[in-house]
């Protein structure tokens, strides 16, 4: 029985996404940067550092927004 996902972990679904785009974004940066500068640049390392940092908050997110948390609700079902 799947649960039904909450706002949070939409969000966290929609974030991850947005993490793999910048990630994308930053490796095609680098790899544009590795042509003219090379790798001794730290502009260059930079961008290496923020591919690796997107892709690993995308895993993450997208394990969050995959998840089956249980409901912590209280069931108020006793007739009060």
């Amino acid at each position: 029985m799947t649960k039904r996902k909450s706002v949070l972990q939409k969000l966290s679904l929609v974030s991850a996404v947005v993490s793999f785009v910048l990630a994308l974004t930053a490796g095609v940066m680098l790899y544009l940067r590795l042509d003219s500068v090379g790798m001794d640049n730290p502009i260059s390392a930079s961008f290496l550092a923020s591919t690796f940092f997107f892709i690993c908050v995308g895993v993450v997110l997208t394990i969050i927004g995959m998840a089956d948390i249980p409901s912590f609700k209280f069931d108020n079902s006793e007739g009060k």
